[in-house]
């Protein structure tokens, strides 16, 4: 009898602790009101949600006064969501911008968020420089002067070579990252016109490496740079600690990290933007329970004098 009674009171605990469990899952106030690893994965959000509506964790540092993660240096940025300041782009129609990444910085390239509304249109970037835009929310439609059209929704990007008769247009509302630089001509090197998605690019091979490589560009010498898309999966990190003449510019599409920049270490999370300048020291590991997958720029296939 009294081995009865203990083996009854052991299931009574555990069915306490199960009671406890459910009522944290059906989202009482307080510490169990957090979302759990089963509902905030893609199935319940769309693909890159927090890029456009990005959050502080822990809560109590929203909207705190003074308050910001950002970090400039002279060969690094941090510039988190919380310090956007969006205005409209110089002749888009019903746009606005946040820049994220320029020449002021020191870098060769420009990066910044199109924030395109109802009856939106881009317009052209200024002469030799060339375009690439990686469509984070929403859908817009794509045309060049040949009347060819594309429809670009999340996920997908497109390539414009510099001084090609393009327009964006958007019907609602998106919003896409924007990279842009002078481009350096190479003798009998032509780049085209080139429209995808992340999800039809073959995965690379990454010898001693253990992350997900996608390249969106072709490796081939018309073009001056490229964007990586790279996957982490929890724990996962970069065995390199890279030091190298190419500059970066990253945005964090999903998950959460560390990163080194230099003898600094940034927590950063989706939503974030890096600049890398030329030789600083740069590392990173994935944290959290789901995947990080960033955007990257990459200057190639140029002698760098």
């Amino acid at each position: 009898m009294q081995k009865y009674s203990a083996v009854s009171g052991f299931s009574l605990i555990l069915l306490l602790i199960a009671m406890g469990l459910l009522k944290c899952a059906v989202g009482e106030e307080g510490f169990c009101s957090a979302p759990s690893m089963y509902n905030s994965g893609s199935n319940s959000q769309p693909l890159y949600w927090k890029v456009t509506s990005p959050t502080l964790s822990p809560s109590h540092l929203q909207d705190l006064p003074g308050f910001t993660r950002s970090v400039y240096k002279s060969d690094h940025a941090l510039i988190t969501p919380e310090s956007h300041v969006f205005s409209p782009l110089p002749d888009w129609t019903n746009t606005l911008g946040a820049y994220l990444i320029t020449p002021a910085m020191g870098s060769h390239f420009v990066m910044y968020l199109a924030n395109m509304q109802e009856n939106s249109k881009s317009a052209l970037p200024p002469r030799d420089v060339e375009r690439f835009l990686f469509v984070v929310q929403g859908t817009v439609a794509l045309a060049n002067v040949s009347g060819i059209s594309h429809r670009l929704l999340v996920d997908s990007y497109a390539y414009l070579p510099p001084n090609f008769e393009h327009s964006l247009k958007c019907d609602a509302a998106a919003t896409l990252v924007v990279f842009e630089r002078r481009y350096v001509y190479l003798e009998n090197h032509i780049p085209e016109q080139i429209v995808g998605s992340t999800d039809i690019q073959p995965l690379l091979e990454t010898p001693g490496e253990v992350f997900e490589l996608r390249k969106l560009l072709p490796m081939s010498a018309p073009y001056d740079f490229n964007i990586h898309i790279m996957d982490f999966q929890p724990g996962e990190f970069l065995n390199v600690k890279e030091v190298h003449y190419n500059q970066h510019g990253l945005l964090l599409l999903e998950g959460q990290g560390i990163y080194r920049l230099g003898d600094s270490w940034y927590p950063i999370q989706a939503g974030d933007a890096i600049w890398m300048a030329p030789f600083v020291p740069q590392w990173y590991a994935a944290l959290g329970k789901t995947r990080s997958r960033y955007l990257l720029y990459k200057d190639v296939n140029r002698n760098p004098l």
